[in-house]
């Protein structure tokens, strides 16, 4: 497959811990309910599965934000659970209501079935991404992504999102020999998974670890961390076009287990907003020349319901909290991604997104050019 050259590599480059001429953005769920011409299209779509299982649809809701917004880089657009889908968990969503599956996992019988999906099952998923990559012409990266093997046991358990962890928790903590096979099945999938992903056309890739936060520490480390880096382990280096595929791992309320994931083999951490940036790069994000990663995040996304003015105060701040930029073009060093520490809400104003965007980009060229 050959695909146009990128006008916009900045988001790759930041994430290479390259020097860059402003800090690139993306927005977690930046493609969805807040925005009109999404609603809109999910209606001709007729469901969530709908959309996201009709490559024509899924590239036309990709590329709407960036039409509105000059962001550095597209996502596409599918869910964290069409894995366990695939797997014949039989995934719907209900309005309202959220995901769930016809049959959860919370006995050895349905253990011992679970096995990596047949891909052929996900191949609108590929098919989306190659779709998208062309669609975007060159214009910003595509980002690939799947849930973490954590994230998605939760749901597979639960059968469906929870508040209290209870039916997962209850299996790993009293048959973590059966937790263990799951999150094993899980791990080959994702990277089975996101290799295809990267096969047809995506430019970097994302774990969503969302649910890894809800672990005690020791059990984030055995049962999340140790399968996300299952993961890492198996996931292609090269894209479709010869080039490098920058990973981005994000645990929500995983800031205080920075110093684990230091080691882990991937470009790019994620955060959301209850770290901080300049103690993060301090920990993890290394030194010109030396070793470390890039860090992605971390505004709160509840900021973006406030009035313009204080969106762009808290957007300096996020910016000021992680530091002087890096801009020595001959070396690597720190660098950070601008993004949301969870996903945009769909009751968000986009002209209030086109504020924040606005502000990061500008701010961000400002402290370079102090930094000079």
């Amino acid at each position: 497959m050959t695909f146009a050259p990128l006008s916009n590599d900045t988001f790759l480059r930041a994430c290479r811990r390259q020097a860059t001429d402003y800090t690139p953005l993306w927005l977690m769920r930046q493609a969805g309910r807040y925005l009109p011409e999404y609603k809109a299209t999910r209606a001709q779509a007729g469901s969530f599965m709908g959309l996201a299982t009709n490559v024509d649809y899924a590239t036309e809701v990709t590329l709407q934000p960036l039409e509105r917004f000059p962001l550095d880089a597209a996502i596409l657009f599918s869910d964290i659970l069409t894995v366990p889908d695939a797997m014949g968990l039989g995934l719907s969503f209900a309005e309202g209501e959220g995901p769930r599956f016809a049959k959860a996992v919370r006995d050895e019988a349905a253990v011992a079935a679970l096995a990596v999906p047949d891909l052929d099952k996900l191949r609108y998923v590929f098919d989306a991404v190659t779709s998208i990559r062309k669609a975007l012409n060159g214009r910003v990266p595509l980002i690939g992504f799947s849930g973490s093997p954590w994230t998605l046991a939760c749901y597979m358990v639960e059968g469906k999102g929870s508040d209290d962890y209870r039916l997962v928790k209850t299996l790993m903590y009293s048959r973590p020999d059966l937790m263990h096979r799951i999150l094993a099945v899980n791990a080959d999938a994702v990277a089975a998974y996101l290799n295809a992903q990267i096969d047809a056309g995506a430019q970097a890739v994302m774990i969503f670890d969302s649910w890894g936060g809800v672990l005690a520490d020791g059990c984030f480390q055995e049962f999340s961390l140790a399968y996300t880096q299952r993961v890492l382990a198996q996931l292609k280096r090269t894209g479709a076009d010869g080039q490098d595929v920058p990973r981005i791992v994000f645990t929500k309320g995983g800031g205080i287990w920075l110093d684990d994931m230091k080691a882990i083999d991937c470009e790019v951490l994620g955060l959301d907003w209850t770290a901080n940036l300049g103690k993060a790069r301090a920990i993890v994000g290394g030194r010109a020349g030396g070793p470390g990663k890039a860090l992605q995040g971390n505004i709160d996304p509840n900021v973006l319901f406030a009035p313009p003015a204080q969106i762009v105060t808290q957007v300096h701040a996020v910016l000021d909290s992680f530091g002087t930029p890096h801009t020595d073009k001959s070396t690597t060093g720190p660098t950070h991604i601008f993004n949301l520490g969870h996903g945009i809400s769909q009751f968000t104003p986009p002209e209030h997104v086109a504020a924040l965007v606005e502000a990061v980009h500008s701010h961000s060229r400002a402290l370079r050019a102090k930094a000079a």
